[in-house]
């Protein structure tokens, strides 16, 4: 029943895609594909301050993070270990973080950004990557989005029972500024190569 539900969700998968209008950050120096599917919001929260002072204000540009859950959770279909599970996609989220601040890095509205956000009930780790986790204010919303990831916490179980169903973890919004995301996973030469671009792009358009 288990592999039925995943086999589904994958065919389903891109008539997802194509609605929520993700796009696919692609490959990173070599590596697999990255994890992360993103694209562009406008935040509706309450004004937000970020460990490194990054205020993020209502309608401010951010890039929005998902997780592809059914890729990850087909890679993890044979394995019954829950925490090597954890550990296996705590590595395939780290691998992926170079690749995203590519992303944002290389992006047409570059300088529009100010910080990535997205929502998941996986805080375990999240700092270790860079991440700030905060509340979900309103319940409304937050009880939608904990019933939106309850398919992916069963699929992701290796023998659900009713405790593990129940205890399912609160979702929360994590969230990393445009400069913390630049300054930890983007190596000195890709810097120097973007700020030599932009200066050339400059003295073509005076």
């Amino acid at each position: 029943m288990r592999k039925l539900m995943l086999w589904l969700w994958l065919y389903l998968d891109p008539v997802y895609f194509r609605f929520t209008r993700l796009h696919y950050i692609g490959k990173y120096h070599g590596s697999t594909s990255n994890i992360f599917r993103v694209r562009l919001t406008r935040f509706k929260g309450s004004p937000l301050t970020l460990s490194d002072g990054t205020i993020i204000n209502k309608n401010d540009l951010l890039l929005k993070i998902h997780l592809h859950n059914v890729r990850l959770l087909h890679e993890l279909q044979d394995e019954t270990s829950e925490i090597k599970k954890a550990f296996f996609a705590f590595e395939r989220v780290k691998d992926s973080m170079p690749g995203l601040a590519t992303y944002v890095l290389t992006h047409k509205r570059h300088h529009d950004i100010k910080a990535v956000i997205g929502i998941t009930s996986l805080n375990k780790g999240v700092s270790r990557l860079g991440f700030e986790t905060r509340n979900i204010q309103s319940p409304i919303y937050k009880w939608v989005k904990k019933m939106t990831f309850y398919p992916i916490h069963i699929l992701s179980l290796s023998k659900p029972s009713l405790k593990t169903m129940v205890n399912q973890p609160l979702p929360n919004y994590i969230l990393m500024s445009k400069n913390q995301l630049l300054s930890s996973y983007i190596h000195r030469p890709l810097e120097k190569v973007m700020k030599k671009r932009k200066q050339t792009a400059k003295r073509s358009t005076s």
